[in-house]
C-alpha cells in the first residue's frame, strides 16, 4: 500500500483507516483451532503419513517464511500464526502417502512464491496453500494423483484378500469424481460423511468441515456467503445437469475448498455482494470442470482462478465508506 508523507516527517497509509477488536494472531489462533479436528481425524483415517506430512508443512512452511524475511532484512511476522495456518491447509490438500520432499517444495512455492514475492500476509493474490498444492499438481501428477485408503477401508479389504489367499502390499483407490463405476447408496454417503473414502487428508470428514464452518462463522472469522454460494451454485448446475447432487456436494474438497479456502481475507472481495460473486463463480467453475473438463475435480483451479479476478470484483462492487445506512423509519419521513 502506497503511503504518504507528511510534513512533521510522519509516513501513513491513505484512507480509508479501519480498525476492529480481532488481531490477526487471534484469528489465525480461531483458524487454527478449527482445523485441529481434521488434522487429528486425518492421522486416525491415515496414520503416520497423514501425521508426518502435517508436520513436515507445518515446520516447513515456517522456515521458508522466516528465512525470506531474514535474507530479505524484514522484521520477523512468523509469530503472527499465518505460516502455520498455510502448513496446516496444505498439508490438508495433499495426498496422506505424497513423498515429504515434495511437501517441502510445495511449502517453499506456497510460501515464497505465492506470498513472499507479493508482499506478505494480506498482499498475496493467490492462496499459498492452494497454490503450493497447483504447483505440485503440475510438477508431479502421478503422486499427486495416488489415493490410499484410509485404515478403515484397508482393514476390510485385508481381510477378504486374506480369506481368499491374495497378498496386498498397498492399496489405493480412485476418488469418487474420478471412477465412473462407482455404486452410490446410502452407505456410501454415509462413508462419505464420515471420512471413510479415498482422498486428501482434509478431505476426511464433511462432518468436521462442517463443524468447522459452524464454528468458525458464529465467531466471525469467515463471512458464510462464498462459501454458500459456492456449494450451492454446484448443488444447482448438478440438480439441472442431471448429476447426483448429494455425491457431489459430498466428494472432492468442495466443502473443505468453500469453507477455509474460498473465505480467505486476502485472496477474496471485501463487500458481500462481491463474495457473492465470489462464491457463485467458483461453484460454476468447479461444476464445468467436473462435467466437461479432463480433469475430475475443479475446486482448487475454480477457488485459483476466482483468485485473479477478486480485484476486478472490489473495483466492480466497492466498499462504501463513510455512509450508513438509513433504517426503515427514517427512510419513511
Amino acid at each position: 500500500m502506497a503511503k504518504v508523507k507528511t510534513s512533521n516527517e510522519l509516513y501513513i497509509s491513505p484512507s480509508p483507516h479501519i480498525t476492529g477488536p480481532e488481531t490477526s494472531q487471534k484469528i489465525m489462533f480461531l483458524v487454527i483451532l478449527s482445523l485441529i479436528p481434521l488434522c487429528i481425524y486425518g492421522v486416525y483415517l491415515f496414520g503416520l503419513p497423514a501425521l508426518l506430512t502435517i508436520s513436515v508443512a507445518v515446520v516447513s512452511c515456517l522456515v521458508f517464511e522466516a528465512l525470506f524475511q531474514v535474507l530479505t532484512k524484514q522484521t520477523l511476522l512468523i509469530k503472527d500464526g499465518s505460516a502455520i495456518v498455510s502448513g496446516i491447509m496444505l498439508a490438508l490438500v495433499l495426498p496422506p502417502q505424497l513423498p515429504l520432499w515434495m511437501t517441502v517444495l510445495g511449502a517453499a512455492f506456497a510460501m515464497i512464491v505465492a506470498k513472499a514475492f507479493f508482499g506478505g500476509i494480506g498482499a498475496n493474490v493467490f492462496n499459498p496453500a492452494l497454490t503450493g498444492r497447483a504447483f505440485l499438481f503440475v510438477s508431479f501428477p502421478a503422486a499427486m494423483g495416488t489415493w490410499p485408503l484410509p485404515r478403515t477401508a484397508q482393514s476390510l479389504v485385508e481381510t477378504v484378500t486374506s480369506a481368499t489367499g491374495g497378498i496386498i502390499d498397498e492399496v489405493t483407490s480412485a476418488t469418487a469424481l474420478s471412477s465412473s463405476s462407482l455404486i452410490v447408496d446410502s452407505k456410501t454417503y454415509f462413508d462419505f460423511f464420515i471420512g471413510n473414502r479415498a482422498g486428501c487428508i482434509g478431505e476426511s470428514s464433511i462432518a468436521l468441515i462442517l463443524l468447522a464452518f459452524v464454528f468458525l462463522a458464529v465467531t466471525k472469522v469467515i463471512d458464510w456467503r462464498a462459501p454458500l454460494a459456492m456449494v450451492a451454485t454446484v448443488a444447482l448446475a448438478s440438480f439441472l445437469a442431471g448429476s447426483d447432487v448429494l455425491m457431489a456436494m459430498l466428494s472432492g474438497g468442495l466443502l473443505f475448498g468453500a469453507v477455509f479456502m474460498a473465505t480467505d481475507y486476502a485472496t477474496s472481495p471485501v463487500t458481500k455482494k462481491g463474495r457473492l460473486v465470489f462464491g457463485f463463480g467458483a461453484g460454476l467453475i468447479t461444476f464445468l470442470i467436473r462435467q466437461f473438463g479432463g480433469y475430475p475435480e475443479g475446486v482448487m483451479f475454480s477457488i485459483l482462478i476466482m483468485n485473479a479476478i477478486t480485484p476486478f470484483l472490489n473495483k466492480l462492487i466497492p466498499q462504501k465508506y463513510g455512509y450508513i445506512k438509513p433504517s426503515k423509519k427514517v427512510a419513511k419521513k
